[in-house]
């Protein structure tokens, strides 16, 4: 981790209210509760993170966030990527810290236990500047669903929607779906946003930590348990709703 640090994790929760595929998206009702606030309060359970906050990008996200007492930040409207939003966040807290853990507010169902996973992952793996951990799954042609491709010492080698890997000789009925819960090294994500180009596999596939791997940065991913899903289409949203009625931990915030 950082040196001269204490040991202290914060977490961002980037989020873009025009989404391209379903605009509006943070402030769509998933039972009593907006997504984004789903998705701070579960943040909040996690025992390993210092603080959380909300990385919006316009004042109707933002005043939500005060309404329901959520820790919010304005950031610009320009950021194409969350990774991009959350570094302009950390550059405005008064406290730094040794680890940033980028939460995406697309997934209200995220499981507080993995964040915490994740955190400690990342502190005994400190020779690595991002850790990215992953979700078996059963295999899926599905281009919503990112692939983590990675060696036998589970280093990330590249990120993918395609059907991958391509069934040419054998099958396989699993895949390992990227998990939005993403620890950064504070100078891994200041090297990251300071690159303000997409870089070319960025552009090709619409996934951001491809830039870190062409930049070279050293990602290592683990595997997790759940059934966690990002809210990309008006499906998702449906799926969501529907998941949120028997989620466990929906009652320990449920509350205005």
């Amino acid at each position: 981790m950082e040196v001269g640090l204490m040991h202290k994790a914060v977490g961002l929760i980037p989020t873009r209210f025009n989404s391209r595929r379903l605009p509006g998206k943070s402030l769509k009702m998933i039972g009593n509760l907006p997504m984004i606030i789903h998705t701070y309060r579960r943040s909040k359970i996690a025992k390993s993170l210092s603080e959380v906050f909300i990385c919006c990008d316009t004042k109707e996200v933002f005043q939500i966030a005060k309404r329901y007492n959520a820790k919010a930040i304005l950031t610009k409207k320009n950021h194409k990527q969350g990774g991009d939003r959350i570094f302009e966040a950390y550059k405005k807290l008064k406290m730094k810290y040794d680890q940033i853990i980028d939460i995406q507010g697309d997934e209200p169902l995220i499981d507080p236990i993995n964040i915490d996973l994740v955190v400690k992952f990342h502190r005994k793996n400190k020779n690595y500047d991002i850790i990215l951990p992953n979700l078996p799954t059963k295999f899926t042609k599905d281009p919503h669903i990112v692939r983590v491709i990675f060696n036998k010492n589970k280093e990330v080698i590249y990120l993918t929607r395609s059907a991958s890997p391509h069934h040419f000789v054998g099958k396989t009925d699993k895949i390992y779906k990227h998990l939005s819960v993403i620890s950064f090294k504070p100078s891994a994500l200041r090297d990251f946003a300071n690159f303000t180009q997409k870089s070319k596999l960025e552009n090709l596939e619409d996934i951001e930590l491809l830039r870190a791997i062409d930049l070279g940065l050293r990602i290592k991913t683990f595997s997790l348990k759940g059934d966690s899903f990002s809210i990309d289409v008006l499906k998702n949203l449906i799926d969501a709703r529907k998941k949120m009625k028997k989620d466990k931990y929906y009652s320990m915030y449920n509350t205005r």
